[in-house]
């Protein structure tokens, strides 16, 4: 701590040393990258950070890095912290979306590819832990002034400032502010194609049926904020209260044009506009006090996710002569949603450098209220059941760890997590207001963890682990009500709240070798065997209506494997220690048996290979620096109940160069998507007048819609003038 204090802002802000991974001591597998570590590159977001981070992936829109998957894995099985603590998020699937935090607020990010007895266990595929800066980090301010330009010539400014200082010498603070505006505008061109036959059967070749050109602008701005103040009472005792906010607000815009026949002709106009207001906050109060030669540590925080988000819709389709009417309303639909979470920790560890001991219980108290109505273009309630729900949930979770250190080459951590949970959950059923549906339900997971630390010499250091994951069942699968026509006309959805947790174990092993004084090579091997998958299945019984009931139930098991290699070091050993390599690699695959064909195939939208590179080199005569990086991923698939998507991404190419003028500012000129990388996918669509129909047809080859999309923006460039003081 002496040692970041004593570091300066400038030291930080206006640099010209290549900052590497950062190489921890953790028993189980961490990667930790600090700030600088992506800043040359200006990441606007923690989701432009991670793009560079081993084993990550996005399926967004290009340009759009929201919901992270770790290891291939859907975006439910990655558990996002921020500062230790669950973030929640507006996603049914209880995914955070990573790119409403500014870069601007981190410190570091950690990636937990197994967690300890004292972390939660959710996070089959990993945990994202963001650390916001502290207020002991260093001691100064900076400020930051940018704009982001598109390729049409629109720009959206951005600007930030943060202070750390001390009162005193046992007291430091800290403080932060950002603002900043962002703009994509993407383009999209579909090409779809009447029914016909991929089988061996009454094959049939398809044929056109339309084409359509979408604009898609989503525009929107990010009020973000930080704070610390930390008192220290020597020794391993102090007191710290930390505060967190995001305010997002975003417009996005859809214009659809749909055209028919040969030679093609104008057959309609659709446009969708979302109006979207989301706000995230956070206040943490934690500490530490010695206490009969051990350490007792207490913490309480409130995490709140509020969510307003209005989508109106209006067509038009052109007449019998090819004339198009005005635009008019085709219906409207309505977001809320209010989560809080409150949770509490008190520990207590005792030891010395060989033996620790600790043992502690970590508390949940959740409430989360929502509403998703539709309207018709009358303005007439259109779905009612299940448009309100409410949910409780109480987690009492006690842990155990044993950490045994004989001597410096080998760490032994062992530990056992029990967590208890209590859900209620309500949802309306004859009322838009009142919840007449109920449900409760209890589960309980007894979670061990063993981790192994080989450090044979100061350079090289091998582990291995294994430990039980949960994943916890979407909002929207466990709430009580029937979803009609879903998902055809002749069936309903209703939810199950007895869903229990989907559960894994895990294994990691790994070797990571420190280069020289700054780089670092590691490669890790994983696997997970995941039960009590959630799929949903029909049930064999009809309601009250005579339609068939389907229901989501536990009833799958999956497994996945690979490989994560990463290299950063710079090239001391050819002569060049001004220039730094960065690389990862990572090899994915997994087996999961479809809960709709019965064949086995890979998890939904996990490619078997992904990959980064890139160099940065400084030029110390002219004080300044460039480099570059350049990421992709193969094709994945996606397989839904009536339709499968085929997904690939071109790569992606980003640079920036720099220049620092004195010691107290930069100049950034950063670009993203120089290869202007495209957005590819290819749907099957199926169709019938049942559920058992669509699958009939989906097993016999016999596809109602074949499209092809194609997406891309352009470049996006970012002018970036940082001042430390």
């Amino acid at each position: 701590m002496a040692e970041n204090q004593e570091q300066q802002a400038s030291d930080i802000i206006v640099n010209g040393t290549i900052i590497f991974r950062n190489r921890t001591e953790d028993p189980n597998p961490v990667l930790s990258y600090d700030l600088e570590y992506f800043q040359r590159f200006e990441p606007v977001s923690v989701g432009e950070m991670l793009k560079r981070v081993p084993g990550v992936t996005f399926t967004s829109d290009v340009l759009e890095y929201d919901a992270v998957q770790f290891r291939g894995l859907p975006p439910g099985y990655a558990q996002v912290l921020i500062n230790g603590r669950r973030a929640p998020g507006g996603e049914a699937d209880r995914s955070f979306f990573v790119d409403r935090i500014p870069a601007e607020l981190v410190e570091k990010i950690e990636i937990i590819r197994s967690p300890r007895a004292d972390q939660p266990s959710e996070g089959v595929a990993g945990t994202l832990n963001i650390i916001t800066k502290e207020a002991a980090t260093f001691e100064g301010g900076f400020a930051k002034l940018g704009a982001l330009i598109n390729k049409d010539g629109t720009v959206r400014p951005s600007l930030g400032a943060a202070y750390a200082g001390r009162i005193g010498e046992n007291t430091s603070y800290w403080g932060a502010l950002n603002y900043q505006e962002r703009r994509n505008a993407k383009k999209k061109v579909s090409l779809r194609f009447n029914d016909f036959t991929t089988g061996p059967r009454d094959e049939k070749d398809p044929e056109f049926k339309d084409t359509e050109l979408q604009d898609d602008t989503r525009d929107g701005s990010d009020l973000s904020g930080s704070a610390e103040i930390r008192h220290d009472f020597g020794g391993k005792s102090f007191i710290r209260l930390q505060g967190f906010f995001v305010d997002t607000n975003r417009d996005e815009f859809e214009r659809s044009v749909t055209s028919k026949g040969n030679p093609l002709k104008l057959s309609e106009i659709e446009t969708q506009h979302e109006d979207i207001n989301q706000q995230t906050y956070a206040i943490n109060a934690d500490g530490a006090f010695e206490l009969a030669g051990g350490t007792v540590g207490i913490a309480a925080s409130w995490s709140g996710y509020r969510e307003d988000t209005d989508v109106r819709v209006d067509k038009a389709k052109a007449d019998k002569k090819g004339v198009m009417p005005g635009l008019v309303l085709d219906g409207t639909e309505k977001l809320n949603i209010k989560d809080d979470e409150y949770t509490g920790t008190l520990s207590y560890a005792i030891g010395g450098d060989a033996l620790r001991f600790k043992a502690g219980i970590d508390l949940l108290d959740k409430t989360r209220n929502g509403s998703n109505p539709s309207f018709d273009n009358k303005g007439e309630l259109e779905a009612l059941a299940g448009s309100t729900f409410k949910i409780r949930e109480k987690r009492y979770d006690p842990y155990a760890r044993v950490t045994f250190e004989p001597n410096a080459l080998l760490t032994i951590d062992a530990g056992v997590r029990y967590e208890i949970t209590r859900r209620n959950v309500r949802s309306n059923l004859v009322d838009a207001a009142t919840l007449t549906q109920s449900a409760r339900y209890n589960t309980e997971s007894l979670n061990p963890s063993l981790h192994l630390r080989y450090a044979p010499t100061s350079a090289d250091q091998f582990r291995a682990s294994i430990a039980r994951t949960v994943r916890r069942p979407n909002y929207d699968l466990i709430t009580p009500y029937e979803q009609e026509e879903e998902p055809v006309d002749e069936n309903v959805t209703r939810g199950n709240p007895l869903l229990r947790n989907e559960r894994a174990w895990g294994v990691d092993v790994g070797y990571e070798r420190k280069l020289g004084r700054q780089g670092i090579f590691g490669i890790n091997f994983f696997y997970r065997k995941v039960a009590d998958v959630i799929e949903t299945v029909d049930t064999g019984r009809k309601n009250g209506d005579g339609l068939d009931i389907l229901e989501p139930r536990n009833v799958g098991s999956g497994k996945v494997w690979g490989a994560e290699i990463d290299f950063s070091a710079p090239l001391d050993v050819i002569g060049l220690p001004d220039t730094g390599l960065f690389a990862n690699y990572t090899y994915l695959d997994s087996s999961i048996r479809d809960p709709f064909t019965g064949e086995k195939r890979r998890f939904n939208n996990q490619p078997h290979h992904v990959y980064n590179a890139g160099f940065i080199h400084t030029l110390k005569k002219l004080n300044a620096s460039f480099g570059a990086t350049v990421s992709g991923r193969t094709k994945a698939t996606e397989s839904n109940f009536d339709e499968t998507v085929d997904l690939t991404y071109d790569p992606d190419l980003e640079a920036f160069v720099e220049k620092r003028l004195g010691k107290h500012f930069v100049l950034r000129f950063s670009v993203q998507d120089i290869l202007r990388r495209s957005k590819k996918e290819a749907f099957l669509k199926y169709d019938g007048d049942s559920y058992q129909e669509i699958l009939s047809n989906r097993r016999n080859g016999i596809v109602d819609e074949f499209e092809l999309e194609r997406e891309n923006a352009g470049p996006l460039y970012q002018v970036t003038l940082r001042a430390a003081f």
